[in-house]
């Protein structure tokens, strides 16, 4: 093997190392209360994501050793970084009295969160009806809509206490939405015309104003919207 076909052949798995390293600090500044750098470095994870696979496709070194190097990246990234966001939040936010002691353990409801983050990427791996679509929520894009929610939404959720209660329902439903057997539309383009790419572009167009009225919070946006379209499309199909 040349030097040459060496290098090339770890150049997908040495990009899903760098989504794995921007997970892990994301998940230190998220312990840390730093929710904006935490956000930041998990973009920078997503696009570390979105190019490892390009690359491993374009250089035609695909390997079962980048296969699950992926699935851990993307677990500590779009796992464990938003579940940390949602527990410092829950730990620090203050509680009705009438919680008392349970309030001490709330937080900890975030990382169940984790765990479907890793039986969604675990089904993906074995399930080859997922290779044009999706079935449940991808995790990036979970973990975009808390980053987003935390960040640009954080301080409406603080403002009242039965917040809480809110994003605990929130937590259990997004864990749920990873699993559920809801088709949904991946942005992969065989042809650009309009015709069988209908809710992909309407999807596009209508995700712009969200981020520019938005700010922070329009990725959280975005992804619920993604959610809505898929769920009404699957349905329209059916």
């Amino acid at each position: 093997m040349t030097m040459a076909n060496s290098i090339k052949r770890h150049i997908p798995n040495s990009i899903t190392s760098c989504n794995l390293m921007s997970g892990c600090v994301a998940v230190y500044n998220a312990f840390l209360g730093c929710y904006e750098t935490a956000f930041l470095f998990i973009i920078i994870g997503a696009v570390f994501d979105f190019f490892d696979g390009m690359s491993a496709r374009l250089l035609g070194v695909s390997s079962p050793i980048g296969k699950e190097l992926d699935s851990l990246a993307d677990c500590v990234t779009f796992g464990v970084a938003p579940s940390a966001m949602i527990f410092t939040f829950l730990d620090t936010a203050i509680y009705p009295p009438s919680v008392g002691i349970i309030g001490t353990f709330i937080p900890y409801v975030a990382f169940v969160m984790a765990a479907f983050s890793a039986l969604r990427l675990a089904k993906f791996n074995l399930d080859e009806r997922q290779t044009t679509s999706f079935i449940g929520l991808p995790t990036p894009a979970n973990a975009l809509f808390w980053a987003s929610l935390i960040v640009g939404g954080g301080s409406v959720l603080s403002s009242s206490p039965w917040a809480v209660v809110a994003v605990v329902l929130m937590v259990f439903v997004s864990s749920l939405v990873l699993v559920a057997e809801i088709p949904m539309f991946a942005l992969k383009f065989k042809t650009w015309g309009w015709s069988g790419n209908e809710v992909k572009y309407i999807f596009i167009v209508t995700c712009v104003p969200m981020l520019l009225l938005l700010g922070m919070s329009g990725f959280a946006a975005v992804i619920a919207w993604y959610v809505a379209l898929s769920v009404f499309t699957s349905r329209r199909k059916a």
